[in-house]
């Protein structure tokens, strides 16, 4: 018997991709603490949704799909309401948000066309994409921060740099890869 497409792993991914709306409601309302509340809950489903899939052998084709672009809305939702939000003293560069978000849909738009023309599929993450993301999350935590409490402006301008390096490197490491065709797996049916 096959496993529910829709079973628990792929249900906290959903509720990832729900928690983005929410957040940003949150902090356009000025609402910080609460905002910062579903943002953790989303980072946590994060965390679990792929350990159980994996530790139960619930892994499937909707999850690979759902996962990475539930962390995409979390975050790029992050960014935008952290650049944009007239409720928050500090605020992420308008610059990062452009690089973060261009990334991201240059990203999926090759994934995509990728897919298209040569029937290939998976997007796996290479290591300097783990570096981004993390970097990414940091920059979202520490101006989280900012906002909340007293927070030195040089360390945010340090971290803000920082993840815009690691973001661009890694969207050209993709690129790089995806033009090798070393990027892409092939299509197996499981």
């Amino acid at each position: 018997m096959s496993e529910p497409i829709l079973g628990f792993p792929n249900q906290l991914t959903i509720l990832r991709m729900i928690c983005a709306p929410v957040f940003v409601a949150l902090t356009l309302d000025g609402r910080l603490h609460l905002a910062v509340a579903v943002f953790v809950l989303g980072a946590i489903t994060d965390a679990f949704d792929g350990l159980i899939a994996r530790f139960y052998k619930q892994r499937t084709v909707l999850g690979a799909i759902l996962d990475p672009l539930a962390d995409k809305m979390l975050l790029g939702s992050a960014f935008v309401a952290l650049s944009f939000a007239d409720a928050v003293r500090v605020h992420i560069p308008k610059w990062l948000t452009v690089v973060v978000l261009s990334r991201d849909a240059i990203i999926v738009v090759s994934a995509l066309a990728i897919a298209f023309v040569s029937n290939r599929k998976g997007f796996a993450p290479t290591g300097l994409g783990k570096i981004s993301t993390g970097a990414q999350m940091t920059c979202v935590a520490l101006a989280f921060g900012a906002n909340l409490m007293a927070f030195p402006q040089y360390l945010l301008e340090i971290v803000f740099a920082a993840t815009g390096v690691f973001t661009v490197a890694s969207g050209l490491h993709y690129l790089y890869r995806a033009s090798s065709r070393r990027f892409v797996e092939p299509d197996h049916d499981a």
